[in-house]
């Protein structure tokens, strides 16, 4: 990836993974303390088979991370918006991949409520699916995204014939 679109610290990744991680467990063990042993409360698990789920979980989140990218990453998008946008993702992708997979669309997200009830059962599609997924959606952004300011446009605004039929 361009240096310009790294705005998060790469030493930094470890920390922010493993407090994720750690919140996810936390919460999930707070919540079997408060409800009690309710049938593995926010655990995500394949209503089908594990390829089935493992091919929504890398779909849903390539489309997260290429709509993550295009408004949280891009200097060009409105800022404002970027939240809009991403929840609009997330809804979308739970709503059709909910049923299928559980939409977990973060390892972390499923790794809580897996250490929680004891039940690692296809976990290693919660785990694989995003991270393909998000790497995935990073990288085909990345390959489309039109550089800052496109040379054409510059010699475009420019020039004199375009600010002169600008002023009629």
């Amino acid at each position: 990836m361009e240096e310009s679109l790294l705005r998060f610290d790469s030493c930094k990744v470890p920390a922010y993974i493993g407090a994720q991680v750690v919140a996810s467990i936390s919460a999930s063990f707070s919540l079997r303390l408060i409800l009690g042993g309710v049938a593995k409360i926010g655990a995500t698990l394949p209503a089908g088979s594990d390829v089935q789920s493992l091919a929504m979980e890398v779909i849903t989140s390539y489309i997260l991370m290429f709509v993550v990218s295009a408004v949280a990453t891009d200097t060009r998008a409105i800022g404002e918006l970027a939240g809009l946008a991403v929840g609009s993702a997330v809804f979308l992708d739970a709503i059709f991949a909910g049923p299928i997979s559980g939409a977990s669309m973060n390892p972390a997200r499923s790794i809580g409520p897996a250490v929680a009830s004891y039940d690692f059962k296809s976990l290693w599609v919660y785990i694989l699916g995003p991270i393909l997924g998000c790497l995935l959606g990073a990288w085909s952004y990345t390959m489309i995204k039109l550089p800052e300011q496109p040379q054409d446009l510059v010699n475009i605004t420019n020039s004199k014939s375009f600010k002169s039929s600008r002023r009629r």
